[in-house]
Protein backbone atom coordinates (compact mmCIF):
# COMPACT_ATOMS: atom_id res chain seq x y z
CA UNK A 1 0.00 0.00 0.00
CA UNK A 2 3.09 2.45 0.69
CA UNK A 3 4.31 1.54 -2.63
CA UNK A 4 1.16 2.80 -4.09
CA UNK A 5 0.57 5.79 -2.19
CA UNK A 6 4.12 7.32 -3.19
CA UNK A 7 3.28 6.61 -6.96
CA UNK A 8 0.39 8.53 -6.35
CA UNK A 9 2.77 11.08 -4.67
CA UNK A 10 5.25 11.37 -7.86
CA UNK A 11 1.39 11.24 -10.10
CA UNK A 12 0.46 14.41 -8.02
CA UNK A 13 3.48 16.00 -8.64
CA UNK A 14 3.23 15.43 -12.38
CA UNK A 15 -0.44 16.52 -12.56
CA UNK A 16 0.42 19.84 -10.35
CA UNK A 17 3.12 20.60 -12.64
CA UNK A 18 1.10 20.00 -15.51
CA UNK A 19 -1.83 22.25 -14.14
CA UNK A 20 0.30 25.10 -13.27
CA UNK A 21 2.23 25.34 -16.57
CA UNK A 22 -1.96 25.63 -18.36
CA UNK A 23 -2.36 28.12 -15.63
CA UNK A 24 0.33 30.12 -15.71
CA UNK A 25 0.88 29.94 -19.87
CA UNK A 26 -3.33 30.82 -20.06
CA UNK A 27 -3.45 33.51 -17.60
CA UNK A 28 0.01 35.40 -17.05
CA UNK A 29 2.71 34.52 -19.96
CA UNK A 30 1.94 38.07 -22.19
CA UNK A 31 2.22 36.09 -25.18
CA UNK A 32 1.00 33.50 -27.67
CA UNK A 33 1.07 30.08 -25.84
CA UNK A 34 -0.35 26.68 -26.06
CA UNK A 35 -0.05 24.92 -22.84
CA UNK A 36 -1.17 20.97 -23.55
CA UNK A 37 -4.28 21.17 -21.00
CA UNK A 38 -5.61 24.25 -22.40
CA UNK A 39 -5.96 22.97 -25.67
CA UNK A 40 -7.17 19.90 -24.48
CA UNK A 41 -9.44 21.67 -22.57
CA UNK A 42 -10.58 23.89 -25.52
CA UNK A 43 -10.63 21.37 -27.59
CA UNK A 44 -13.41 19.40 -25.63
CA UNK A 45 -15.74 22.22 -25.52
CA UNK A 46 -15.78 22.72 -29.02
CA UNK A 47 -16.45 19.33 -29.92
CA UNK A 48 -18.89 19.07 -27.68
CA UNK A 49 -20.91 21.96 -28.57
CA UNK A 50 -20.22 20.84 -32.88
CA UNK A 51 -21.94 17.40 -31.62
CA UNK A 52 -25.30 19.74 -30.69
CA UNK A 53 -25.48 22.18 -33.66
CA UNK A 54 -24.17 20.02 -36.42
CA UNK A 55 -27.93 18.76 -35.75
CA UNK A 56 -29.42 22.18 -36.16
CA UNK A 57 -29.17 23.71 -40.29
CA UNK A 58 -30.49 27.41 -38.96
CA UNK A 59 -28.16 29.72 -38.51
CA UNK A 60 -29.93 32.11 -35.77
CA UNK A 61 -30.63 28.70 -34.06
CA UNK A 62 -26.92 27.54 -33.60
CA UNK A 63 -25.96 31.42 -33.06
CA UNK A 64 -28.13 30.98 -29.66
CA UNK A 65 -25.94 28.06 -28.42
CA UNK A 66 -22.66 29.24 -29.61
CA UNK A 67 -23.30 32.24 -28.04
CA UNK A 68 -22.53 29.82 -24.95
CA UNK A 69 -19.14 28.44 -26.03
CA UNK A 70 -16.75 31.02 -24.57
CA UNK A 71 -18.31 31.26 -21.26
CA UNK A 72 -18.47 27.54 -20.91
CA UNK A 73 -15.01 27.32 -22.05
CA UNK A 74 -13.76 30.08 -19.14
CA UNK A 75 -15.91 28.16 -16.68
CA UNK A 76 -14.64 24.50 -17.88
CA UNK A 77 -11.27 25.76 -17.72
CA UNK A 78 -11.80 26.54 -14.63
CA UNK A 79 -12.93 23.90 -13.08
CA UNK A 80 -10.89 21.58 -14.62
CA UNK A 81 -7.24 23.44 -13.26
CA UNK A 82 -9.75 23.47 -9.32
CA UNK A 83 -10.16 19.81 -10.25
CA UNK A 84 -6.80 18.99 -10.75
CA UNK A 85 -5.00 20.82 -8.28
CA UNK A 86 -7.70 19.14 -5.92
CA UNK A 87 -6.38 15.97 -7.15
CA UNK A 88 -2.69 16.87 -7.25
CA UNK A 89 -2.57 17.53 -3.85
CA UNK A 90 -4.68 14.72 -2.41
CA UNK A 91 -2.36 12.63 -4.23
CA UNK A 92 0.54 14.47 -2.31
CA UNK A 93 -0.60 13.71 1.07
CA UNK A 94 -1.52 10.59 0.54
CA UNK A 95 1.44 8.89 1.99
CA UNK A 96 1.35 10.89 4.96
CA UNK A 97 -2.31 10.72 5.66
CA UNK A 98 -2.74 6.91 5.61
CA UNK A 99 -5.35 6.68 3.80
CA UNK A 100 -6.55 8.12 0.33
CA UNK A 101 -9.92 9.22 1.81
CA UNK A 102 -8.55 11.41 4.60
CA UNK A 103 -6.31 13.13 2.03
CA UNK A 104 -9.37 14.37 0.03
CA UNK A 105 -10.78 15.85 3.28
CA UNK A 106 -7.49 17.24 4.38
CA UNK A 107 -6.67 18.85 0.56
CA UNK A 108 -10.50 19.94 0.74
CA UNK A 109 -10.47 21.72 4.17
CA UNK A 110 -6.81 23.08 2.86
CA UNK A 111 -7.81 24.49 -0.51
CA UNK A 112 -10.89 26.00 0.19
CA UNK A 113 -9.79 27.13 3.46
CA UNK A 114 -12.21 25.42 5.67
CA UNK A 115 -9.90 24.44 8.57
CA UNK A 116 -12.12 21.29 9.63
CA UNK A 117 -9.31 18.98 9.26
CA UNK A 118 -5.95 19.66 10.52
CA UNK A 119 -2.95 17.27 9.30
CA UNK A 120 0.12 16.69 11.46
CA UNK A 121 3.62 16.57 11.12
CA UNK A 122 5.93 18.84 9.42
CA UNK A 123 5.18 17.79 5.37
CA UNK A 124 1.53 18.05 5.52
CA UNK A 125 1.68 21.17 7.45
CA UNK A 126 3.58 22.37 4.81
CA UNK A 127 1.25 20.71 1.70
CA UNK A 128 -1.73 22.26 3.45
CA UNK A 129 -0.03 25.64 3.55
CA UNK A 130 0.45 25.20 -0.13
CA UNK A 131 -2.90 23.53 -0.72
CA UNK A 132 -4.64 26.35 0.46
CA UNK A 133 -2.24 29.34 -1.50
CA UNK A 134 -2.85 27.54 -4.43
CA UNK A 135 -6.41 27.94 -4.21
CA UNK A 136 -6.13 31.52 -3.72
CA UNK A 137 -3.66 31.65 -6.39
CA UNK A 138 -5.79 30.30 -8.75
CA UNK A 139 -9.02 31.63 -8.18
CA UNK A 140 -7.58 35.61 -7.71
CA UNK A 141 -5.97 34.77 -11.06
CA UNK A 142 -9.25 33.76 -12.70
CA UNK A 143 -10.61 36.54 -11.38
CA UNK A 144 -8.41 39.50 -12.69
CA UNK A 145 -8.41 37.43 -16.10
CA UNK A 146 -12.12 38.82 -16.83
CA UNK A 147 -11.98 42.45 -16.81
CA UNK A 148 -8.88 42.30 -19.23
CA UNK A 149 -10.84 39.58 -21.35
CA UNK A 150 -13.79 41.81 -21.33
CA UNK A 151 -11.93 44.82 -22.62
CA UNK A 152 -10.49 43.45 -25.18
CA UNK A 153 -14.05 41.92 -26.44
CA UNK A 154 -15.35 45.29 -26.15
CA UNK A 155 -12.88 46.93 -28.16
CA UNK A 156 -13.12 44.52 -31.02
CA UNK A 157 -16.96 45.09 -31.11
CA UNK A 158 -17.17 48.63 -31.05
CA UNK A 159 -16.02 48.89 -34.89
CA UNK A 160 -18.25 45.73 -35.56
CA UNK A 161 -20.79 47.41 -34.36
CA UNK A 162 -20.03 50.95 -36.49
CA UNK A 163 -19.87 48.53 -39.13
CA UNK A 164 -23.35 47.63 -39.34
CA UNK A 165 -24.62 50.82 -40.61
CA UNK A 166 -21.14 51.27 -43.13
CA UNK A 167 -21.41 47.66 -44.28
CA UNK A 168 -24.71 45.96 -43.86
CA UNK A 169 -25.53 42.94 -41.64
CA UNK A 170 -24.09 41.05 -42.27
CA UNK A 171 -21.48 42.93 -43.71
CA UNK A 172 -20.35 42.90 -47.61
CA UNK A 173 -17.25 44.26 -49.05
CA UNK A 174 -18.54 46.15 -51.82
CA UNK A 175 -21.81 47.49 -49.87
CA UNK A 176 -19.10 48.92 -47.69
CA UNK A 177 -18.09 51.20 -51.17
CA UNK A 178 -22.09 51.79 -51.85
CA UNK A 179 -23.02 52.44 -48.90
CA UNK A 180 -19.97 55.46 -48.29
CA UNK A 181 -21.30 56.24 -52.74
CA UNK A 182 -24.50 56.31 -51.65
CA UNK A 183 -24.13 59.19 -48.47
CA UNK A 184 -21.30 60.85 -50.55
CA UNK A 185 -18.97 60.16 -47.88
CA UNK A 186 -15.87 58.74 -50.05
CA UNK A 187 -13.68 60.90 -48.72
CA UNK A 188 -13.21 59.41 -45.21
CA UNK A 189 -13.01 56.32 -46.55
CA UNK A 190 -8.95 56.80 -45.78
CA UNK A 191 -10.25 57.70 -41.66
CA UNK A 192 -12.13 54.24 -42.17
CA UNK A 193 -9.34 52.25 -42.98
CA UNK A 194 -6.80 53.55 -40.53
CA UNK A 195 -9.03 53.10 -37.59
CA UNK A 196 -9.40 49.20 -39.19
CA UNK A 197 -5.51 48.98 -39.12
CA UNK A 198 -5.32 49.57 -35.46
CA UNK A 199 -8.34 47.24 -35.30
CA UNK A 200 -6.88 44.38 -36.59
CA UNK A 201 -3.13 45.27 -34.96
CA UNK A 202 -5.56 45.41 -31.50
CA UNK A 203 -7.26 42.31 -32.22
CA UNK A 204 -3.97 40.55 -33.63
CA UNK A 205 -2.30 40.79 -30.29
CA UNK A 206 -4.85 40.00 -28.18
CA UNK A 207 -6.71 36.97 -29.55
CA UNK A 208 -3.40 35.61 -29.87
CA UNK A 209 -2.55 36.19 -26.27
CA UNK A 210 -6.19 35.18 -25.33
CA UNK A 211 -7.45 32.30 -27.73
CA UNK A 212 -10.82 32.28 -25.53
CA UNK A 213 -11.39 35.40 -27.13
CA UNK A 214 -12.11 34.10 -30.62
CA UNK A 215 -14.94 31.93 -29.36
CA UNK A 216 -16.80 35.20 -27.97
CA UNK A 217 -19.90 35.67 -30.85
CA UNK A 218 -21.43 39.14 -31.37
CA UNK A 219 -23.71 40.60 -29.13
CA UNK A 220 -26.11 40.58 -32.48
CA UNK A 221 -25.95 37.08 -34.16
CA UNK A 222 -25.52 38.07 -38.13
CA UNK A 223 -22.06 40.14 -36.48
CA UNK A 224 -19.08 38.90 -36.43
CA UNK A 225 -15.42 40.45 -36.07
CA UNK A 226 -14.10 37.82 -38.76
CA UNK A 227 -17.06 38.87 -41.29
CA UNK A 228 -16.61 42.54 -40.71
CA UNK A 229 -12.82 42.30 -40.97
CA UNK A 230 -13.06 40.46 -44.49
CA UNK A 231 -15.53 42.71 -45.46
CA UNK A 232 -13.24 46.14 -45.01
CA UNK A 233 -10.56 44.22 -46.43
CA UNK A 234 -12.05 43.30 -49.67
CA UNK A 235 -14.14 46.94 -49.58
CA UNK A 236 -9.99 48.16 -49.88
CA UNK A 237 -8.64 45.89 -52.18
CA UNK A 238 -11.58 46.69 -54.29
CA UNK A 239 -10.79 50.12 -53.96
CA UNK A 240 -7.47 49.56 -54.69
CA UNK A 241 -8.19 47.85 -57.85
CA UNK A 242 -11.04 50.04 -58.88
CA UNK A 243 -10.13 53.35 -58.48
CA UNK A 244 -5.60 53.22 -58.15
CA UNK A 245 -5.51 57.19 -58.77
CA UNK A 246 -8.01 58.09 -55.49
CA UNK A 247 -7.92 55.55 -53.56
CA UNK A 248 -6.67 56.88 -49.94
CA UNK A 249 -3.39 55.58 -48.84
CA UNK A 250 -3.95 53.74 -45.47
CA UNK A 251 -5.85 50.82 -47.93
CA UNK A 252 -2.56 49.45 -48.31
CA UNK A 253 -1.55 49.45 -44.91
CA UNK A 254 -5.26 47.79 -43.91
CA UNK A 255 -4.83 44.83 -46.06
CA UNK A 256 -0.96 44.57 -44.94
CA UNK A 257 -1.69 44.69 -41.41
CA UNK A 258 -5.28 42.28 -41.97
CA UNK A 259 -3.48 40.08 -43.52
CA UNK A 260 -1.17 39.26 -41.26
CA UNK A 261 -3.95 39.49 -38.16
CA UNK A 262 -6.13 37.03 -40.07
CA UNK A 263 -2.81 34.65 -40.22
CA UNK A 264 -1.72 35.03 -37.06
CA UNK A 265 -5.35 34.18 -35.37
CA UNK A 266 -5.79 31.18 -38.17
CA UNK A 267 -2.42 29.91 -36.65
CA UNK A 268 -4.25 29.60 -32.91
CA UNK A 269 -6.75 27.51 -34.11
CA UNK A 270 -3.98 25.48 -36.00
CA UNK A 271 -5.62 26.36 -39.27
CA UNK A 272 -2.81 26.04 -41.76
CA UNK A 273 -2.32 28.96 -44.49
CA UNK A 274 0.33 29.73 -46.94
CA UNK A 275 2.29 32.25 -45.32
CA UNK A 276 3.31 33.33 -48.95
CA UNK A 277 0.85 32.69 -51.90
CA UNK A 278 1.69 33.68 -55.48
CA UNK A 279 -0.46 36.44 -56.86
CA UNK A 280 -1.33 33.96 -60.01
CA UNK A 281 -2.64 31.08 -56.80
CA UNK A 282 -6.08 30.52 -57.52
CA UNK A 283 -8.72 31.85 -54.72
CA UNK A 284 -12.31 30.82 -54.14
CA UNK A 285 -13.70 33.83 -55.26
CA UNK A 286 -14.95 33.63 -58.59
CA UNK A 287 -14.59 36.37 -61.77
CA UNK A 288 -18.77 36.25 -62.29
CA UNK A 289 -18.84 37.39 -58.67
CA UNK A 290 -16.54 40.23 -58.74
CA UNK A 291 -18.23 41.52 -61.89
CA UNK A 292 -21.31 41.29 -59.83
CA UNK A 293 -20.14 43.08 -57.49
CA UNK A 294 -18.49 45.91 -59.48
CA UNK A 295 -22.00 46.53 -61.72
CA UNK A 296 -23.30 47.39 -58.19
CA UNK A 297 -20.98 49.85 -57.75
CA UNK A 298 -21.24 51.09 -61.38
CA UNK A 299 -25.28 51.62 -60.34
CA UNK A 300 -24.82 54.03 -57.78
CA UNK A 301 -22.46 55.76 -59.74
CA UNK A 302 -18.90 54.82 -58.34
CA UNK A 303 -16.21 55.88 -60.92
CA UNK A 304 -13.92 53.40 -62.30
CA UNK A 305 -10.53 54.59 -63.00
CA UNK A 306 -8.88 51.50 -64.38
CA UNK A 307 -10.11 48.31 -67.08
CA UNK A 308 -12.31 46.07 -65.24
CA UNK A 309 -10.12 42.62 -66.32
CA UNK A 310 -7.15 44.27 -65.24
CA UNK A 311 -8.73 45.31 -62.01
CA UNK A 312 -9.38 41.48 -61.51
CA UNK A 313 -6.42 40.51 -62.07
CA UNK A 314 -5.02 43.17 -58.89
CA UNK A 315 -8.16 42.10 -57.05
CA UNK A 316 -7.01 38.75 -57.54
CA UNK A 317 -3.01 39.45 -56.20
CA UNK A 318 -4.47 41.01 -52.98
CA UNK A 319 -7.50 38.60 -52.23
CA UNK A 320 -5.22 35.63 -51.84
CA UNK A 321 -3.11 36.67 -49.18
CA UNK A 322 -6.09 36.86 -47.40
CA UNK A 323 -8.99 34.65 -48.41
CA UNK A 324 -8.02 30.94 -47.35
CA UNK A 325 -6.99 32.15 -43.42
CA UNK A 326 -10.46 34.36 -43.24
CA UNK A 327 -12.36 31.58 -44.92
CA UNK A 328 -10.73 29.02 -42.57
CA UNK A 329 -11.79 31.28 -39.26
CA UNK A 330 -15.27 31.78 -40.72
CA UNK A 331 -15.96 28.17 -41.04
CA UNK A 332 -13.99 26.94 -37.17
CA UNK A 333 -16.18 29.85 -35.68
CA UNK A 334 -19.21 29.58 -37.85
CA UNK A 335 -19.34 32.94 -38.41
CA UNK A 336 -23.23 34.29 -40.43
CA UNK A 337 -23.31 32.96 -43.61
CA UNK A 338 -22.03 36.22 -45.51
CA UNK A 339 -21.49 37.10 -48.93
CA UNK A 340 -17.30 35.93 -49.86
CA UNK A 341 -16.62 34.09 -46.92
CA UNK A 342 -16.64 31.01 -48.08
CA UNK A 343 -18.68 27.85 -46.78
CA UNK A 344 -19.96 26.64 -43.46
CA UNK A 345 -20.09 22.84 -42.10
CA UNK A 346 -22.45 20.53 -43.36
CA UNK A 347 -22.82 21.88 -46.85
CA UNK A 348 -24.79 25.34 -45.58
CA UNK A 349 -24.41 27.93 -47.77
CA UNK A 350 -26.98 30.04 -47.59
CA UNK A 351 -25.88 33.16 -48.06
CA UNK A 352 -27.35 36.39 -46.61
CA UNK A 353 -27.33 39.58 -48.32
CA UNK A 354 -26.62 42.22 -46.23
CA UNK A 355 -30.28 44.57 -46.44
CA UNK A 356 -29.93 48.09 -47.02
CA UNK A 357 -32.37 50.72 -45.70
CA UNK A 358 -34.20 53.12 -48.28
CA UNK A 359 -32.52 56.26 -49.65
CA UNK A 360 -35.33 58.20 -48.57
CA UNK A 361 -35.34 62.12 -48.80
CA UNK A 362 -37.09 63.60 -45.55
CA UNK A 363 -39.30 66.68 -47.46
CA UNK A 364 -40.70 66.36 -51.08
CA UNK A 365 -40.31 69.92 -51.52
CA UNK A 366 -36.68 69.50 -50.80
CA UNK A 367 -35.61 66.70 -53.06
CA UNK A 368 -34.81 68.95 -56.41
CA UNK A 369 -32.27 70.66 -54.15
CA UNK A 370 -30.50 67.96 -52.65
CA UNK A 371 -30.17 66.56 -55.97
CA UNK A 372 -29.06 69.30 -57.67
CA UNK A 373 -26.78 69.80 -53.83
CA UNK A 374 -25.69 66.31 -55.30
CA UNK A 375 -25.01 66.94 -58.78
CA UNK A 376 -22.80 69.76 -57.93
CA UNK A 377 -20.58 67.70 -55.44
CA UNK A 378 -20.27 64.93 -58.18
CA UNK A 379 -19.15 68.27 -60.39
CA UNK A 380 -16.36 69.15 -58.13
CA UNK A 381 -15.62 65.81 -57.37
CA UNK A 382 -14.89 65.29 -61.21
CA UNK A 383 -13.17 68.34 -61.77
CA UNK A 384 -10.82 67.44 -59.21
CA UNK A 385 -10.20 63.84 -60.78
CA UNK A 386 -9.66 65.96 -64.17
CA UNK A 387 -6.93 68.07 -62.28
CA UNK A 388 -5.54 65.16 -60.39
CA UNK A 389 -4.59 63.41 -63.60
CA UNK A 390 -3.93 66.37 -65.53
CA UNK A 391 -1.60 66.75 -63.17
CA UNK A 392 -0.27 62.82 -62.94
CA UNK A 393 0.12 63.28 -66.85
CA UNK A 394 2.03 66.51 -66.74
CA UNK A 395 4.68 64.54 -64.45
CA UNK A 396 5.05 61.67 -66.43
CA UNK A 397 5.91 63.31 -69.11
CA UNK A 398 7.98 65.89 -67.76
CA UNK A 399 11.84 65.63 -68.58
CA UNK A 400 13.46 63.75 -66.00
CA UNK A 401 10.93 62.78 -64.93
Amino acid sequence: MAAVSWAGFAAGIAILVLTAASVFGTLVVPRATAPRLTVLITGTVQRAFLLVTDRVDDYLARDRIEALIGPVLLIGLLVAWVGLVFLSFALLFWPFVGGFGTALQITGSSMFTLGFTTPRGAAPVALAFLCAASGLVLVALQIAYLPTLYAAFNRRETLVTMLAFLGGVPAWGPEVLIRHELIDNKERLGWFYERWTEWAADVSETHTTYPQLLYFRSPKPLRSWVIGLLAVMDAAALHLTLSPITAPASARPLLRMGYVALRDLAETLGIVVDPDPDPADPIQLSRAEFDDAVERLRAVGWKLERNQDEAWKHFHGWRVNYEAAAYGLALRLDAPPALWSGERRKGRNEFIQPARPSHRVPLEGEKEKLLQAGAKRRAARRAAEHELHAHHDGEAGAPGA
